[in-house]
Parts: C-alpha cells; sequence; structure tokens
C-alpha cells in the first residue's frame, strides 16, 4: 500500500498508520536523506530477520543499522567518546552511516555484534517517525540494479516492485540513488570505508 506524506508537513493521521502498522510487527519502505529504504521497529526481532532475509543478508555477519532522531538518542544505544560525539553532532542530520560501538542497550539480535551503523538522515519524515514510535528503526536501502534505477528513486515504481514485500511504502517525493557515506567509528581515528552521498567534515 502506498501513502503519500509531505516532508514539509507530515500529515499526523498518515504518520500514527505508520506507527501503528510498525507496532503491529509490520515493515515499510521509507524515505531518508540518500535513497528508500526497508525499515521496522529496532525490537522487531521477526522483523529485522525478515528484511535480513529478503536482503539476503547473514545476519550473523551482517552489519545492522538503525536509524534514530537524535544525538541523545544514538547514546542510548552506543558507546560514545568525546571526539566521535563531535564528529557526529557536526555531521548530523545528514547523509552518513557511522560505525559505532553497541552497549548493553541493544536488542537481543544485536548483541552479538560489537558495532552497529547509526543513520540519522536529514529527512522530516524519517525523523518524524522515529520520534513517534519512541525507538530508533532498523534499516537497509532498497535494492539497486544498474538498469533499474528508477526503481528506487520513483515511489510509485518503488511500490510496484518492491510493494508487496513490505505492510507500507511511504511516497516522500523523489529519492536519492547515492547512498550515505560510511564512517567507522571503531578505531583510534574515523576511518570512511564507503564515500558516499555528503562530505564528512572533522
Amino acid at each position: 500500500m502506498l501513502i503519500k506524506i509531505y516532508e514539509a508537513n507530515p500529515n499526523p493521521h498518515e504518520i500514527h498508520r505508520v506507527i501503528e502498522t510498525l507496532r503491529d510487527g509490520g515493515t515499510i519502505i521509507f524515505p531518508t536523506d540518500t535513497v528508500y529504504a526497508f525499515g521496522c521497529s529496532l525490537f522487531n526481532k521477526d522483523g529485522v530477520e525478515y528484511i535480513s532475509r529478503i536482503k539476503k543478508k547473514d545476519l550473523r555477519r551482517s552489519q545492522l543499522s538503525f536509524v534514530c532522531e537524535s544525538i541523545s538518542q544514538i547514546s542510548e544505544y552506543t558507546n560514545l567518546d568525546d571526539d566521535t560525539f563531535k564528529l557526529i553532532k557536526k555531521n548530523l542530520p545528514g547523509p552518513f552511516t557511522f560505525i559505532l560501538n553497541g552497549n548493553h542497550r541493544l536488542p537481543k539480535l544485536f548483541k552479538d555484534k560489537k558495532t552497529v551503523g547509526v543513520r540519522m538522515p536529514k529527512n522530516n519524515i524519517a525523523l518524524t517517525i522515529v520520534h513517534e514510535l519512541g525507538n530508533p528503526l532498523m534499516t537497509s536501502s532498497i535494492f539497486y540494479h544498474n538498469n533499474s534505477l528508477e526503481y528506487i528513486v520513483d515511489p510509485e515504481l518503488i511500490e510496484e516492485k518492491y510493494g508487496h514485500l513490505v505492510d507500507l511504502v511511504i511516497d516522500g517525493g523523489p529519492g536519492g540513488y547515492i547512498p550515505s557515506t560510511i564512517v567507522d567509528c571503531t578505531g583510534d581515528e574515523p576511518v570512511i570505508v564507503r564515500q558516499g552521498a555528503g562530505e564528512l567534515v572533522y
């Protein structure tokens, strides 16, 4: 099902529909400031496993990522030192995924992983969903094939191609096709492991 939500002024009724779907254990496709992404509640074990299966990811080996609404929320689930805090404060919200050391508040599925990817996209729809849900969204970008670029940027075509895989597809306007820049902050110095959208400010 495709529902339209405007980023500038998300309709509370439509946001409520999304939240109810997520709280009922559902999965969605939603816009970010880079590409559209699959999502479910961070604490939805079945949803996390389902998204991992449709993305053909091995949960034991894959880097799991989630979307937070604030740096304060990021700090609830990760161990942030002062330098990393300053770095993400300069760059978030923005098109970055920061790999951080997780802490004991992560759900069980994440606890075997020492590190997690964290996003805080500059997209009001995504941030509003997380705010209203009350906890982060587990996220993974939708599929990308070189010969079907329109199927990751046009919400109607996204719904046509991938809508059967999820409970809701959110039309938040045209999406991007360049993924986030991934920055590993688990070592002594931050390391860009994938250059995508955005230029990191140190």
